[in-house]
């Protein structure tokens, strides 16, 4: 059993309490965004394991009719080990969810993962014509041309704040400047693109942002935000706007914390928060 403080933002250690918090998100009009957690490995047998185990997944899905699809780290398929070996576990990935119907998110590393996650992007998005999605981060200064590069990529782009405690030299390190960058993404891809948008974020103003910009262009968006956080807050969007709710479990939950709260010292404050309900 996860300690309280884990239970919150992890579902469990079993694909079944994945599959079980997805049916109870379900009923409240919220779908599930499925993590297995796991990441940097030095090994090319876990990569392996949690390829399998999200084929798996894919099929568990499709069989139970849920409104959930599955969210990987590259470096979870092998990245660290070589780009091949990343793009091979990641195809057959999303060969086997494009045969069943299920979405498949690719999600942003640190820096030195974004030319290889980005390049396996857009050709598995081009490839099986969407079905793909990528995580692009407002603190990252390259981030603009990212997006203007992806406008007329098939398949969903994810907008984030940024989690991963980057140089000065290529990130915005300022907060003020950071939710400056996060709304001119948005704006450049509420106007740009033609749907496929998803705002990862927890911060009301950055959603009221989406919001409007929805409200002036019509382009179909979705709202993201993590298992545990604003909770109440999701409910109340899926009224009105499709609402995914990022869903880890697995069991390595003790090192993804430790990990998400080493990179980055507002990663600490921000759990703090979030277990006060702020």
């Amino acid at each position: 059993m996860l300690p309280p403080i884990a239970s919150r933002f992890v579902a469990g250690e079993s694909p079944a309490t994945a599959l079980q918090r997805t049916r109870e998100l379900n009923d409240r009009d919220v779908g599930a965004i499925l993590n297995r957690l796991g990441e940097h490995y030095d090994e090319p047998e876990p990569a392996a394991e949690d390829a399998a185990a999200y084929r798996r997944l894919v099929g568990d899905i499709a069989d139970g009719g849920l409104d959930a699809c599955i969210s990987i780290k590259p470096s979870q398929l092998g990245l660290d080990l070589g780009e091949s070996l990343f793009r091979t576990h990641l195809e057959d990935v999303v060969a086997r969810a494009a045969d069943r119907g299920v979405f498949v998110w690719i999600d942003m590393e640190d820096h030195t993962t974004t030319d290889a996650t980005l390049d396996a992007f857009e050709d598995l998005a081009r490839e099986h014509d969407g079905g793909v999605g990528v995580c692009v981060q407002a603190n990252l200064r390259r981030t603009r041309e990212d997006v203007e590069r992806l406008a007329g990529v098939p398949g969903k782009v994810r907008f984030v704040k940024g989690a991963y405690d980057e140089p000065a030299e290529i990130a915005y390190t300022d907060g003020e400047a950071i939710d400056r960058s996060y709304e001119e993404l948005l704006s450049y891809a509420f106007e740009r693109y033609e749907g496929g948008i998803a705002v990862g974020s927890h911060d009301p103003a950055m959603i009221e942002h989406a919001t409007d910009l929805h409200a002036t262009h019509g382009t179909p968006f979705e709202i993201q935000m993590l298992m545990g956080v604003r909770e109440e807050a999701q409910y109340d969007l899926a009224a009105d706007y499709p609402v995914y709710q990022y869903v880890p479990y697995g069991d390595r939950w003790l090192s993804y914390f430790y990990r998400r709260l080493a990179e980055k010292t507002g990663n600490l404050r921000f759990a703090l928060r979030a277990i006060l309900g702020r």
